[in-house]
């Protein structure tokens, strides 16, 4: 089953110390699929997708992403994968594009200024260009990292909450973005507090709290103001 799934997440458990972030979470998400991960603060989004992403290592559990283990094939699973994280990634004092110019360099990737400028058309931020990233708003490096994480175009996407800090207008540029993706290759895990968001730009949902999975579904058919009594409710359950 490992070969034929993007994720696939068994048993995942971190501890710090006496804290315990997650206890025993599975997930399969599907190439092409849109996941998203809804849960409050201290529910195990962020510490997840940190796993996933390598930038943690769990306590127990095994995880394959494209069927490759992250261990033991680091390099060829970070070059399939786009990470969107609380932290932006950038050099302050590099511009926008430099930024871009160094990841690019990085991955080894051919035709750089054309990805270069492809990246940052599609987050809106081709007039910042030549901006530093220490003089930009919050926003705009948020817009910046996801430019980052889309310049290789990735297979997988893991997303912790990417429209942090976004502005009205970025914040609809990043929904219209997730729409155009729709029914393309790229599989995307998404971990948000905005309900809404979620249920628009994905197919399925899971839902996280104290560390654990406690409702999955569809987003199909998702009815907000339903889908906000079912949250709570599913929450409040193992609060």
């Amino acid at each position: 089953m490992t070969e034929t799934l993007a994720v696939h997440a068994q048993s995942i458990s971190k501890r710090y110390g006496r804290n315990v972030a997650l206890r025993g979470v599975d997930l399969e998400v599907r190439p092409g699929e849109r996941v998203a991960v809804f849960g409050p603060n201290g529910s195990g989004k962020t510490t997840l997708l940190r796993i996933l992403a390598g930038l943690t290592r769990q306590t127990k559990g095994r995880f394959w992403l494209h069927g490759l283990d992250l261990s033991q094939n680091r390099q060829s699973v970070r070059r399939r994968l786009g990470v969107v994280a609380h932290h932006p990634y950038l050099y302050d004092d590099l511009s926008a594009e430099e930024n871009l110019q160094f990841y690019g360099r990085m991955f080894g990737l051919e035709g750089i200024p054309a990805r270069v400028e492809q990246a940052l058309r599609a987050v809106g931020m081709e007039h910042r260009r030549r901006d530093r990233v220490r003089t930009l708003s919050r926003g705009m490096q948020q817009r910046v990292a996801i430019a980052r994480a889309l310049l290789h175009d990735p297979d997988l996407l893991l997303m912790d909450e990417p429209d942090t800090g976004l502005d009205q207008d970025a914040a609809n540029r990043l929904s219209e973005w997730l729409d155009r993706e729709r029914g393309q290759r790229r599989t995307v895990l998404m971990a948000t507090h905005d309900l809404r968001l979620g249920l628009r730009s994905c197919e399925r949902f899971v839902i996280l709290s104290a560390g654990r999975v406690v409702h999955r579904g569809d987003c199909t058919n998702q009815d907000l103001a339903g889908f906000e009594e079912l949250y709570a409710r599913h929450v409040a359950a193992t609060a």
